[in-house]
Formats: C-alpha cells, sequence, structure tokens
C-alpha cells in the first residue's frame, strides 16, 4: 500500500573543514532520525559519522568523501531514503511524503485538486491542495478539516475546501 518513493532526510549546505565532512540542513525528526540510516540516496552515500553542529543541523562524513572539493560538489544534494526504511506509523499519523500527490476529494466526492505541499508554521501541518485551474488553498491537517485519507485521496471538509 505504500509507495516507495525517496524521502528526504537532509541537505547538504557546503563542505565543512578540509578532509571532507559536510554540513548539513536536517529536516523530519532531525539527527536522531537521521542516525538510523547509514546509506543514501540508492547506495551513492554511506553515512560514516555525524554530529550535532549546535546551529540546528549536523556535520557529517560519507565514505566517499575524501577531501573539501568533494565535500563542495555535494552543497545542494539533498540526503534520500526509500519510503520502506522509515518506521510504521500509529493510527492517525502520516509522513508527509505519503500526502503529496494524493487527490484532494471534498466530503461529498467532489474533486478539488492535488495535494502538492505540507508545511507546518508552528501551529501544526497545513496541507496545500493545487486545483485544475492552478488556484492553491491551504487546509489545516486537523480531523474537522481532514476527517480521513488513504492512499489515495485525503477527504476536505467542504467548509474548508474554499471557492
Amino acid at each position: 500500500m505504500v509507495q516507495d518513493k525517496p524521502v528526504t532526510l537532509a541537505a547538504v549546505t557546503g563542505a565543512h573543514g578540509v578532509t571532507g565532512e559536510v554540513r548539513l540542513k536536517l529536516f523530519g525528526e532531525g539527527l536522531p532520525s537521521l542516525k538510523q540510516h547509514k546509506a543514501f540516496n540508492d547506495g551513492a552515500l554511506t553515512l560514516t559519522k555525524v554530529r550535532d553542529d549546535n546551529k540546528g543541523g549536523a556535520i557529517a562524513r560519507f565514505e566517499e568523501i575524501s577531501d573539501r572539493n568533494a565535500a563542495e560538489k555535494l552543497r545542494g544534494t539533498v540526503l534520500t531514503i526509500p519510503r520502506s526504511a522509515l518506521p510504521a506509523l500509529a493510527e492517525g499519523e502520516y509522513y508527509h511524503a505519503d500526502l503529496i500527490g494524493l487527490a484532494a476529494v471534498s466530503d461529498a466526492g467532489e474533486p478539488l485538486g492535488t495535494v502538492v505541499a505540507v508545511e507546518n508554521f508552528g501551529a501544526g501541518d497545513v496541507v496545500e491542495i493545487e486545483r485544475e485551474n492552478g488556484k492553491r488553498f491551504m487546509v489545516p491537517m486537523r480531523v474537522e478539516a481532514v476527517p480521513e485519507w488513504d492512499a489515495g485521496q485525503l477527504v476536505v471538509t467542504a467548509a474548508f475546501a474554499g471557492d
């Protein structure tokens, strides 16, 4: 039921020092979730060491990167793992990657568009839905707005469906 699409855990923001270490911007659950994995980008990068940078990011070393020039070439690279490598979820939980791309329908069954993003501005997740005409609207990911979702669609209460 779960698609095995790549899920981004971090992005390389630049080199750190001269020995091939890189700075990482962390996503998701941060350093603890990154440490659970050793292989990234379909095995292209093997994590050998990672530590907190005390600034909300991390410093990492990869087996395949041995100097600053190689580390600099990684700038902008996202670190992905297969969706199947993530832990199972409890009832009512979701990974953002599972929502993106879902068809959005109203609770009356009318098509609303496609989920194109999941944001969190501090008060909980908000899904962004793009209509067929290109216009977008946002819906809070709360039970009164999104009573249900599954691998095929996200149901939005009509009151939150915009115009």
